[in-house]
């Protein structure tokens, strides 16, 4: 007898009943609240996309049609992003499942939580190097924090329910189930499991951290006349954002996050002072050199983060909270380690200074944030304006100018770095690959972010190299009307790279100029079905992004900037986070805090251990 499909039950199964892998499969996403998939199919996945055939005319579940497998992982990514839920995405055996492959490693270097399918030839013909056959479960199993082959259709939803279970508690990863296509065919007794009810013994996250560390690190923090809090994509993670604040306020503790981190904390806050790292705010750099309590939450204390790492920080005492306990002392060994959810841990560290009366004297770190201050006013980020071209930083922050709210996802490369400095954003409001550098993942990232929340404004900012990554995605929002944003800095160049080779390469541009076969975006974009505008002129600029902003449907805008212009401050592979080069002039500073570098008689703040010009120490 055939399976009854969803479209002919109106009613799903809450008893035994006979269904089929692929049904099974599907009515587990949708017990896990699954409402979004993003997918392409292929061959291996046919029978489940099939069943799914039913469940979209049912209205329970959409189903995007990426035009490549990696748009769709990334969709999927940026989906988990700005919702803080597992994002979902299929893909069939073969090709279909190494086309993901860079979008589950994205995933996983950010800690993001995915359910990735893949459909895999029928059981007998495993091993056999039958046609679009790859061990994906082999494959993949650095980028994963669990596998699963389904041998068996009994087992599905158990497995769905363990993976989802996985991919979102403890430290947040993608989970991989390959599903060979006979399992999505084999019919069986069904038997749903729901969510929450699985259990996994010997996978215990710590939640709660150890009270006595906890004591331990409201010590320091009551004493430290110098501290910093240094927040990570953990605090994204565990939506630690309220938290966050009421330390940083309870001790006036200045504030600066990772590129993960950001909008963890109101980055227009006094006590904010924006990201830290090889392109951090100067202040910010400045403050984790000379800090004497640096806090960790949720951070991994990354080398793009920490510069030179035996330099970084290194008169302060050290606070590490992290769920993953592998993360905790790996690159840097902290005074007080504490393993637990950010969020929990944040808590009972708050309820724990209330518990002791703990008094707080605003004075105490008074003179810091002044000296904070001061470093803020003398090293701005500055954003020029040419005579003859408009800059990068001037056109992202006229978009941060006139829609300060929205969800932006960026590329990878100078244009993600000047975002990440001039966008102020709300917490889950920045959407960028951080750990892996992905270039292609800001356009299907806004993507997967517009159809968590249609009703807001999604932005993508990418360059003009990058964007040619997954341009093919402009197709997927014209054919379900996805209303993303997306904005083009082109300077002709694949930027960050052409940077280094200036800097440290002695100026050999060696295949990073993307001029020649360079399409015309607009054309393209109207190819696709989706409005072009270009923009070549200052005058252009505000208008531009008006229209563009205004106009119902998706966008794609081309902005030419200045061709040459470097992306600054910047701190070379293997300096200190003090050693930074291109910062601004320093007018605000008055004489008397001036010494000069003994080596290339550079003029220099006396607060900082390091001449910014030739990097000797002072």
């Amino acid at each position: 007898m055939r399976s009854q499909s969803i479209s002919e039950s109106k009613v799903l199964p809450t008893t035994i009943d006979r269904r089929t892998g692929a049904f099974a499969l599907l009515d587990s996403l949708n017990r896990h609240g699954v409402e979004h998939i993003f997918g392409y199919p292929g061959g291996a996945i046919l029978p489940i996309y099939d069943e799914l055939y039913h469940w979209e005319a049912s209205g329970k579940i959409k189903h995007i049609l990426a035009r490549h497998e990696q748009g769709a992982a990334h969709a999927a990514d940026g989906y988990a992003r700005a919702t803080g839920k597992v994002g979902v995405c299929f893909g069939t055996s073969g090709p279909g499942a190494t086309n993901l492959v860079t979008g589950i490693a994205t995933a996983h270097m950010d800690s993001i939580p995915m359910v990735v399918i893949t459909g895999q030839v029928p059981r007998a013909a495993i091993g056999s190097d039958a046609f679009q056959e790859t061990d994906i479960y082999g494959i993949t199993l650095p980028i994963v924090k669990h596998s699963y082959v389904v041998r068996d259709p009994r087992d599905m939803a158990r497995i769905v329910a363990e993976a989802f279970h996985i991919a979102s508690t403890g430290r947040p990863s993608p989970v991989l189930i390959d599903i060979p296509k006979d399992v999505g065919l084999e019919e069986f007794d069904y038997v749903p499991v729901e969510p929450g009810s699985v259990k996994l013994p010997g996978y215990r996250p710590t939640v709660k951290g150890n009270p006595r560390q906890i004591n331990q690190a409201l010590n320091l923090i009551r004493t430290a006349e110098r501290p910093l809090l240094y927040i990570g994509g953990g605090a994204i993670a565990s939506n630690a954002h309220a938290e966050v604040r009421q330390l940083a306020e309870l001790f006036q503790i200045p504030v600066t996050t990772t590129l993960m981190g950001k909008g963890s904390f109101d980055e227009k806050h006094p006590l904010a002072v924006g990201m830290l790292g090889m392109h951090g705010t100067a202040y910010a750099n400045f403050a984790v050199s000379e800090c004497d309590l640096l806090i960790a939450v949720g951070s991994r204390f990354d080398d793009r983060v920490t510069g030179k790492l035996d330099e970084f920080a290194s008169r302060a005492q050290v606070i590490h909270i992290d769920i993953d306990p592998a993360e905790v002392g790996k690159n840097r060994a902290p005074q007080v380690p504490i393993v637990g959810d950010v969020r929990q841990v944040l808590i009972d560290l708050l309820q724990r200074g209330q518990e002791l009366d703990v008094a707080i004297d605003a004075n105490q770190t008074k003179e810091w944030r002044s000296r904070v201050n001061r470093w803020r006013q003398d090293y701005p980020l500055m954003v020029p304006q040419y005579s003859d071209s408009i800059s990068p930083q001037e056109a992202i922050s006229e978009l941060a100018n006139q829609a300060p709210n929205a969800y932006y996802t960026t590329d990878v490369g100078q244009h993600q770095m000047w975002s990440a400095q001039f966008l102020k954003n709300g917490p889950r409001r920045w959407i960028s690959s951080a750990g892996l550098g992905t270039m292609g993942f800001g356009l299907p990232a806004a993507m997967g972010a517009k159809m968590a929340h249609p009703d807001e404004e999604v932005i993508c900012i990418a360059g003009d190299a990058s964007i040619q990554m997954n341009i093919q995605e402009l197709g997927t929002l014209t054919q379900y009307g996805i209303n993303v944003k997306t904005v083009i800095i082109n300077n002709g160049w694949q930027g960050m790279v052409r940077q280094w080779q200036q800097a440290f390469h002695g100026e050999r541009y060696s295949s990073s100029n993307m001029e020649v076969g360079m399409p015309d975006f607009v054309k393209l974009a109207e190819a696709y079905g989706v409005k072009g505008i270009i923009v070549r002129d200052r005058s252009e600029l505000t208008d531009a992004i008006a229209e563009m902003l205004a106009h119902n449907g998706p966008v794609l805008m081309n902005i030419h900037v200045t061709k040459n212009e470097n992306c600054y401050p910047m701190v070379a592979p293997g300096k200190s986070n003090a050693q930074m080069f291109g910062l601004p002039e320093r007018s605000h500073i008055e004489a008397t805090e001036l010494v000069y570098c003994s080596n290339c008689d550079a003029k220099n703040p006396a607060t900082n251990n390091f001449c910014p010009e030739c990097g000797t120490k002072m």
